[in-house]
């Protein structure tokens, strides 16, 4: 009797720390963690590597490879899952609209104001100017992606449903970019509303982090290394269009970048509307866990 006891503690007690582990407040704590560790080297890689912007792409690609891997491993040897969103299949055409429609709504927002008299460009550089930022966005693309996406909205979804992952989602990223030079709360609240709908409802509509990932690397890169713009409140390096702003900051973003202007809540929140939308027609609206059927 007492080795019967002894077989069923030792039987239950692993199932018990994987329960534990799997949790969705312990995966926010050690996959968000660790996810945030490699951010930190990320932008480490692009200190020391400013002069070298070959060099920072091949760590940055390194970087993100480790951490899907982080990512997935998690998931298979933890979670005991089927990572279904990193699944291979139909990634090229979500990433690849995503990719389309990021670039076409920076660019829109700047063809609005280039129309208002508010963007003005004053010249050309060479194709080499767009490399440095390709680090920049694959940076932020993939690791923010993985972490608000694919380990906070997850997470928060398991527990407490779709939308409550929506709104918890959106805010922290947003208020995240508090720590970015040039700091608002209102482009905080921009960003929270505008990217956070945005990226959210990718993801929601797809239950997969590939249209996001399209949506936020486009956005910065076309940004940064075509429009040589400001973003998020870092300082602004040149890439090809060589421009001037000169407008009131409710329309150009101000020091904080076009993030922080009524152009972009209206686009990029207009967009993730109609994802969110979509999401709900097609029936992609996951109940608290207390309203599942059991």
């Amino acid at each position: 009797m007492n080795e019967n006891a002894l077989t069923t503690s030792s039987s239950t007690r692993p199932g018990l720390v994987r329960r534990i582990l799997r949790s969705p407040l312990v995966r926010i704590g050690v996959l968000g963690f660790l996810l945030l560790l490699m951010m930190g080297l990320n932008g480490d890689v692009m200190t020391s590597y400013a002069g070298e912007p070959f060099k920072s792409v091949q760590h940055i690609v390194a970087l993100a490879i480790a951490g899907f891997a982080v990512y997935i491993a998690y998931a298979f040897f933890i979670e005991q899952r089927a990572v279904s969103e990193l699944a291979l299949p139909g990634m090229g055409r979500e990433l690849g609209i995503g990719l389309v429609i990021g670039a076409g709504l920076y660019a829109a927002c700047e063809l609005i104001l280039m129309a208002l008299g508010y963007y003005r460009i004053t010249g050309l550089n060479s194709l080499s100017f767009m490399v440095p930022a390709i680090a920049m966005a694959l940076s932020s693309g993939v690791f923010e992606e993985l972490l608000f996406r694919g380990v906070l909205y997850r997470s928060v979804e398991t527990w407490f449903g779709s939308w409550a992952a929506l709104v918890v989602s959106s805010l922290v990223f947003g208020l995240t970019h508090l720590m970015n030079p040039e700091a608002t709360l209102e482009g905080a609240l921009f960003i929270a509303v505008e990217a956070g709908t945005l990226l959210a409802g990718a993801y929601m509509l797809t239950q997969r982090l590939w249209l996001s990932m399209g949506f936020h690397v486009a956005w910065n890169y076309t940004q940064s290394a075509i429009f040589s713009s400001i973003v998020s409140g870092n300082e602004a390096a040149q890439g090809l269009i060589r421009s001037t702003v000169d407008g009131p900051d409710f329309l150009t973003g101000g020091n904080f970048g076009v993030e922080s202007s009524v152009l972009s809540l209206v686009l990029c929140t207009s967009t993730g509307i109609v994802m969110v939308v979509m999401a709900v027609k097609r029936g992609k609206i996951v109940p608290p866990m207390w309203k599942r059927s059991v």
